[in-house]
């Protein structure tokens, strides 16, 4: 592949992509102030920043969904004013948004439509995302409609679509936050390809380790601001740490583990599938003890969503022993008689799901918060809002106060509010899906950290993540899900990421665990382990 400092330095060869002086304000606030940016044809380009350092309204301007206050853009070495996505795809600009831009009631067919020619029939359309499907392992079904997918078969849906837009210039908007680590080497083969062939990225992303495995340029934000342009792959994780933030993040404090009383225990929990799309759920059974972090991992679509909808009481139809919580009977419950228990939970989805994103932030903590409602139902305002304020301030949520909407904020920062939101909330029980999507690496140690110091006080915490680093990190103990089936449980010490892969394939026969053990655990930071953690 030709490297992108190559073609850079070829005399008359004009940038893909060449921003001057760009500024963007909102009220309260400056996104993006007399930025500059070039990226040459061939290029992956990062730009790395911490949450709310004006990265994605950056890349709104270029893709024409925000119109800048001032500045020039400049395509091939022509300048052109970008009024619209759809004018941007003329250009052969294609963008992948961190928040998903999809119909729910239509089919993955469909919504890719939505974006191409109207010269093509559906049926074409479906052949070719079959096709690119099949090259790139990115495994989607056309006909399948969009609401029944997890989140991450939604962000394989987003990426197909631009990539059958054929782009001079795709923009990548952290594409492998719920990705697993086999479908993100999947992607950066289909890239590198990409950029060989002439096609220009930009790449952002808060994993480091991506960063400079995968570019060859980085511009850094912070507040708005340019503050550096390097060759990532002459950099270390801490350094462009601190190109970010400013400062290493702390690493995380391992801890003793001291488990109590199982808090949630699963027995025979038998689901069919509600949908024709759906995953049924088969023989699952796991337990989680007070004090211990117990991660499940798994490639999206294996029925995570499904089991979560049953634990956290969106699903009822599980028999009532088959889940309790605090030794109650659970399977028949709703989310709140199940927060009357203990438990919490973080849904995968930010927006609709994990927040209503026309409500105030203070409005959103009534979602799964009581305090500041006083007797008869009424709202103690001035209590909400001291109360979203104190959650603001101690999850460094970067926002223009309580009132602001949710949509408005980042997609990291609004994951750390409704993080904070029920850690705050100190439950006996949390389950928490992908706790640090789309979040800078500042914010993922705290928020990880956050988790333990939770576990630590006696917390019951159920992790289901397709990081597998972070649940190296994080976790006592694994769990893997395969095709609606939940493999046993695996202690953090003989965790392999070779082993959870072929686990991940529903091989968990004690002769391959045995077999793949022996290579010995993975090198992500461990943790010492009560005896009771693997009960």
């Amino acid at each position: 592949m030709t490297d992108s400092a190559t073609s850079a330095s070829q005399p008359g060869t004009a940038p893909r992509l060449a921003l001057a002086g760009i500024t963007k304000s909102y009220p309260g606030v400056v996104a993006n102030r007399d930025v500059s940016l070039v990226v040459q044809p061939g290029e992956i380009h990062a730009v790395l920043g911490e949450n709310g350092a004006g990265k994605s309204t950056l890349m709104k301007i270029i893709y024409g969904a925000v119109a800048a206050d001032a500045g020039t853009v400049a395509i091939d070495g022509q300048p052109v004013l970008v009024r619209n996505p759809h004018e941007a795809r003329a250009l052969g600009i294609s963008m992948v948004f961190q928040h998903f831009s999809l119909f729910d009631t239509l089919t993955v067919a469909e919504n890719v439509w939505l974006g191409l020619g109207s010269d093509l029939s559906l049926a074409e359309v479906s052949a070719r995302i079959t096709q690119t499907t099949e090259a790139y392992g990115l495994q989607l079904e056309p006909m399948r409609p969009v609401h029944t997918l997890a989140v991450g078969e939604r962000q394989r849906v987003e990426i197909v679509r631009a990539l059958l837009t054929s782009p001079r210039l795709l923009i990548l908007d952290e594409p492998t936050s719920v990705l697993t680590p086999q479908a993100v080497e999947k992607l950066f083969v289909t890239l590198r390809q990409l950029a060989a062939q002439g096609c220009s990225i930009l790449y952002i992303s808060h994993k480091l380790h991506e960063i400079r495995a995968l570019c060859t340029a980085c511009t850094v934000l912070r507040g708005g601001r340019v503050t550096g342009v390097c060759d990532p792959r002459q950099e270390s994780n801490a350094s462009l740490s601190r190109l970010m933030i400013g400062t290493e993040p702390p690493a995380l404090e391992r801890r003793d583990v001291k488990t109590g009383a199982v808090v949630l225990d699963v027995q025979q929990l038998d689901l069919p599938s509600d949908d024709q799309f759906g995953v049924e759920l088969r023989q699952i059974a796991l337990s989680v003890r007070a004090g211990e972090v117990v991660g499940i991992a798994g490639v999206s679509g294996n029925g995570q969503k499904e089991l979560l909808y049953a634990l956290s009481g969106e699903d009822t139809r599980a028999a009532a022993g088959a889940i309790t919580v605090t030794g109650t009977p659970a399977g028949r419950l709703g989310p709140r008689e199940r927060r009357a228990l203990g438990l919490h939970f973080v849904p995968e989805e930010r927006l609709g799901r994990g927040a209503v994103p026309s409500l105030s932030l203070a409005r959103n903590l009534l979602l799964t918060r009581s305090e500041a409602v006083g007797a008869g139902g009424w709202i103690q305002p001035a209590r909400l809002q001291a109360q979203a304020g104190r959650i603001l301030a101690s999850f460094s949520v970067k926002a223009a106060g309580p009132q602001a909407v949710a949509r408005s904020l980042s997609g990291g920062n609004l994951q750390k509010f409704i993080m904070g939101r029920e850690i705050d909330a100190q439950p006996r029980l949390l389950i928490v899906s992908q706790p640090t999507w789309g979040v800078d690496v500042g914010a993922a140690t705290q928020i990880r950290g956050e988790l333990l110091r939770l576990a630590g006080a006696g917390c019951a915490v159920l992790v289901v993540s397709e990081e597998l680093e972070e649940l190296f990190e994080l976790c006592d103990r694994l769990y893997v899900v395969a095709k609606g089936r939940l493999s046993p449980s695996l202690p953090r010490a003989e965790a392999s990421t070779g082993l959870v892969g072929q686990w991940m394939s529903g091989l968990w026969d004690d002769s391959a665990r045995a077999e793949l053990a022996e290579a010995g655990p993975s090198t992500g930071s461990g943790r010492t382990e009560n005896s009771n953690a693997t009960a």
